[in-house]
């Protein structure tokens, strides 16, 4: 029979030692935002203590990215995925694989990447007083937006990384340690592959203008859609490619259309020297890898989205003249915005400061070092 939660033995009996070392569980299973949050801060933390162990725990299916950075990983699907599994047993399935995956890493911190956290994850992490608990939970709520602020008491700190617009402080009040860094990136620019490498492997020609796509849901072969008019209208246009960004998580784009590449990589962040200017959501990844590489960008902001306020985020990039906003999105308004989009005469790179995962990595290694 396993020890209770919080015992000092481990499931083998064996007593545990606290460890150098970090579990990171970002959720996902639709986009990449919390996982490559968590990999962009990992990598770093690794960079800056080379005898760190990082542990990945995860319901993302893409653990063969993280190999490339010497991170194993645990992985359970989610709930959606089992048939005849609810959410009670679920979330027991997943306390029980979690509370294993302590008990074997002794971890000396926890890091949590999502919005909500899950039931079976606080039972897991409950009574571990040598583990600190720590949940990365992104602001720019939308007004009017719930805030899960009942979890909170389950760990020690809460880190908030920065966004383009400014928060309200009443609503950073969490009655533990609150951590800030700057916007989290996943890539430094100077590991980004140069514009002729890029193109290379994209397989475009060099002396054209590429336009860089990528919004998530729609049809392409349904001719109302708004990326297929995107695409048309960006086509419309001489001596310019498309490279369309097909999600690694997602189902195959179906496109038959000259002057159309389809990318389907990760990090596609890693070929935007290659790019003269991309169209896309107003995802917190992607808006601040565009705004650290100096990309011009057209914007289709989600309005649909239960807290995130991708509308005030993507209005930064206007403020600051490197990007356009098209909030409503019919034929006419996607053909003025692409032909501002392709009219752009570049300007000044905007101010971006240091990478948040640096910052941050530097942060909690200290803490590690100060607890070890």
């Amino acid at each position: 029979k396993s020890p209770p939660r919080g015992a000092n033995l481990n499931h083998a009996g064996r007593p545990l030692t606290k460890g150098n070392c970090v579990v990171m569980f970002p959720t996902n299973g639709v986009g990449f935002g919390h996982f490559t949050r968590m990999l962009a801060l990992a990598r770093r933390m690794k960079l800056n203590d080379s005898k760190l162990e990082v542990i990945f725990f995860t319901t993302m299916p893409t653990l063969h990215l993280l190999k490339l950075y010497g991170i194993p990983a645990h992985h359970i699907s989610g709930p959606k995925y089992f048939q005849g599994v609810d959410s009670q047993e679920w979330n027991s399935l997943l306390e029980e694989e979690l509370t294993l995956c302590l008990e074997t890493h002794n971890p000396s911190m926890f890091v949590f990447d999502g919005a909500f956290p899950y039931r079976g994850m606080l039972r897991a992490i409950e009574g571990r007083e040598n583990l600190n608990k720590i949940w990365m939970r992104r602001g720019m709520f939308r007004k009017g937006a719930r805030i899960p602020v009942d979890s909170i008491q389950h760990f020690d700190a809460i880190v908030r990384p920065g966004d383009a617009v400014d928060e309200q402080e009443d609503d950073l009040q969490h009655g533990v340690e609150l951590m800030k860094c700057p916007p989290i990136v996943l890539l430094d620019e100077d590991e980004l592959l140069s514009r002729k490498d890029a193109r290379f492997r994209l397989g475009v020609p060099q002396d054209c203008r590429v336009v860089y796509v990528q919004l998530g849901a729609g049809q392409i072969n349904d001719i109302t859609s708004e990326i297929r008019i995107t695409l048309d209208e960006i086509l419309k246009h001489d001596e310019v490619h498309v490279v369309l960004g097909e999600s690694m998580i997602g189902s195959r784009i179906d496109v038959q259309l000259a002057n159309v590449h389809v990318l389907r990589d990760y990090p596609n962040s890693q070929y935007f020297r290659g790019f003269d200017a991309v169209v896309q959501a107003g995802g917190y990844n992607s808006f601040h890898e565009t705004r650290a590489f100096g990309v011009p960008a057209l914007f289709y902001p989600n309005l649909e989205t239960g807290m995130d306020d991708q509308l005030a985020r993507c209005l930064v990039a206007e403020a600051e003249g490197w990007g356009y906003v098209v909030e409503k999105r019919t034929p006419t308004s996607i053909r003025d915005g692409i032909q501002k989009l392709l009219n752009h005469s570049g300007g000044k790179k905007p101010e971006t400061g240091p990478n948040g995962a640096q910052t941050l990595s530097k942060a909690l290694c200290a803490q590690l070092e100060a607890n070890a």
